[in-house]
């Protein structure tokens, strides 16, 4: 905020004040002062207050997220204390919730608020928390429990990408999407800790430990969710333009200069919408649809079963035990990674940020195939060594990568349809988690050096294709990100 003050010389009437004598008497005339502006520029708090509102509904379910990344490393190898008989229905079961969670929302989301979806799902989660406290070692409710939070997780992940992109102005979209991501980082980076951890713990159960945090932070996000803020263009398209416009002043603030030129742009956004027949819309997300559904794909690939099984089979060669360093350091370096990106993807752009980590993973997965390309080199101390080093790296260029696929998710589509396209992706990014369970327990001797070299091929390809059709949408508005996703060839990387 700018003070300006504006300083003048008294009027001529007040000769003395602006004359002095001389030593015969005379009047000296003083120079006169001359008006000038002088400018305080003082912090602007106000800006900031209001920012941290645009970042109520990242906070209100962030908790909710970092249970669901806990539940996610559950699925994917860090079970411990189940590894001896989790069968496969039992690793797949909390995809299978996500997917069906997911499905429902959005398919219902366009006529219900957010905050139901939240309430709902953080409910579903808390149930879920509260049967691995109660009965850690029954089997059947530890498989019901993971159906529930799974679909928990489902309902909430859809509405929030969606919700998160048109709350968030457009210097501050990247910082809110990528919030899911963080979360999920954070999450695993506590079940793999903890898990590996307790895992020679007699007097306490991981299952139990996974359930008490599961509820703190269920009670937590739960309670998180009444800051947030409805979306202007839910009630938009609902004719409700003062329900709109008292939302909008929520998140911008009703003295900032420009909540009305913002609130135009999202009046106009809901406008070119409406005019647009259903068909119409869905023709338009063809390419952007094609272009999500294998970049979110990707994210599927960056935390799977087999990258946990090799870590763990790795460590346990070289350091004698799961409970060691490269381990932790394993569960700490995407959040890190997930961190730095969401720093820069406002500031330095999704796209190049993005592609460089997803270049980097495709070279880290191929290294590591190489060292595997021999089944007899699972047994050899120096091969393993190479095996969790190049696991380590390449978590860290996960994190980097995932977080701009929450932010496309919610620019992406045009509005009629983005509830159900932003469902079936996060669907299929589900299926291939559970395709790499179903394949991983059906591989063969040589599964890791196949599938290693597999995924590293198709991820360098996806960086060819990432970075000719993928637009760089920064500080755009969704209308404009919209439209670059429509075009085919989006070469720029700025």
């Amino acid at each position: 905020m700018t003070i300006t003050y504006v300083t003048r010389c008294p009027e001529d009437n007040q000769q003395n004040n602006f004359k002095i004598k001389d030593s015969e008497g005379g009047y000296i005339p003083k120079a006169q002062p001359t008006m000038q502006n002088v400018n305080v520029t003082m912090g602007n708090t106000a800006s900031m207050r209001h920012f941290n509102k645009q970042l109520n509904v990242a906070s209100a379910v962030f908790f909710l997220f970092v249970y669901g990344g806990m539940d996610l490393a559950h699925s994917t190898g860090w079970n411990q204390t189940l590894n001896t008989k989790a069968s496969q229905q039992f690793k797949c079961s909390w995809f299978i919730g996500v997917l069906g969670g997911s499905v429902l929302s959005s398919l219902v989301m366009s006529f219900l608020p957010k905050l139901p979806f939240y309430v709902l799902g953080g409910l579903l989660q808390l149930t879920g928390a509260i049967i691995f406290t109660c009965a850690p070692f029954n089997y059947t409710l530890l498989l019901a429990a993971r159906y529930v939070s799974g679909a928990g997780i489902g309902l909430i992940t859809v509405p929030f990408l969606i919700h998160s992109a048109e709350v968030s102005t457009d210097k501050y979209r990247g910082v809110s999407g990528s919030m899911e991501q963080c979360g999920l980082a954070l999450g695993i980076a506590i079940q793999v800790i903890y898990d590996t951890q307790l895992v020679d713990d007699k007097e306490a159960s991981v299952n139990e430990v996974h359930g008490i945090i599961g509820i703190v932070l269920s009670l937590l996000g739960l309670g998180m969710t009444a800051l947030s803020i409805e979306s202007p263009v839910f009630h938009l398209r609902r004719n409700q333009e003062e329900m709109a416009r008292e939302c909008h002043e929520k998140l911008l603030g009703s003295f900032n200069p420009y909540v009305d030129q913002a609130f135009e742009e999202v009046s106009l956004y809901v406008a070119e919408s409406q005019e647009r027949t259903f068909f119409r819309e869905l023709l338009a997300s063809v390419l952007p649809f094609i272009k999500m559904l294998f970049y979110r794909g990707f994210v599927a690939f960056s935390f799977s079963l087999p990258l946990s099984a090799s870590l763990i089979s790795s460590a346990k060669l070289t350091e004698g035990e799961i409970s060691c360093w490269p381990v932790t350091v394993w569960g700490l370096v995407r959040l890190l990674g997930a961190l730095v990106a969401q720093g820069f993807l406002d500031k330095v752009g999704r796209k190049l940020f993005s592609l460089v980590g997803l270049l980097c993973m495709a070279i880290l997965m191929l290294c590591m195939a190489v060292s595997y390309d021999d089944p007899s080199n699972i047994l050899v101390t120096f091969y393993m060594y190479q095996v969790w080093r190049l696991g380590v790296a390449f978590q860290a260029f996960a994190g980097v990568f995932v977080c701009s696929s929450s932010v496309y998710l919610g620019e992406a589509f045009p509005l009629r349809v983005k509830p159900l396209l932003v469902g079936y992706i996060i669907g299929f990014e589900q299926t291939i988690h559970i395709l790499n369970i179903v394949g991983y327990n059906k591989g063969s001797a040589d599964f890791f050096y196949r599938y290693y070299l597999t995924v590293g091929i198709i991820l360098m390809l996806g960086v060819i294709f990432f970075a000719i059709v993928i637009p760089e949408t920064k500080k755009l508005t969704l209308r404009e990100a919209g439209k670059r996703f429509q075009r085919l060839l989006n070469i720029r990387f700025f």
